[in-house]
């Protein structure tokens, strides 16, 4: 599971709705194959977040919000190979700059091609 924020650095509000758009890249910059699920009873329990309804979210000046996925280790077919991806690509919101963030550990999907997403989460107050 990991937990990522978007930090408002402009000056107007900047709003969210939903879920981000997300995808997979691998150590060579490739997409990796992924479905991406909204939520993650699929795959794993107890990640609350995710399970939550969208919400608007608006962000002023220096505020962020949240979103998390959430994956599995699994192999279900020894003859599938494992996927693994050390960059997650995110479109905040439609139309916006695709960010690209480097992990410091891979995204191990084993051989599921499954992710978890959760939608976005306002700033705790």
């Amino acid at each position: 599971m990991a937990d990522f924020q978007l930090l408002n650095c402009g000056e107007q509000p900047y709003v969210l709705e939903g879920y981000p758009q997300l995808s997979l890249r691998d150590d060579r910059n490739d997409p990796v194959a992924v479905t991406v699920e909204h939520g993650t009873q699929g795959i794993t329990t107890g990640v609350t977040t995710a399970e939550e309804p969208p919400e608007r979210v608006t962000l002023a000046p220096g505020q962020a919000a949240s979103f998390v996925m959430a994956w599995r280790n699994l192999v279900t077919d020894a003859a599938v190979p494992a996927t693994t991806a050390k960059i997650v690509e995110v479109e905040p919101r439609p139309g916006a700059p695709r960010l690209w963030l480097r992990l410091s550990a891979p995204v191990d999907l084993g051989n599921t091609g499954k992710l978890g997403l959760g939608p976005w989460r306002p700033p705790v107050r």
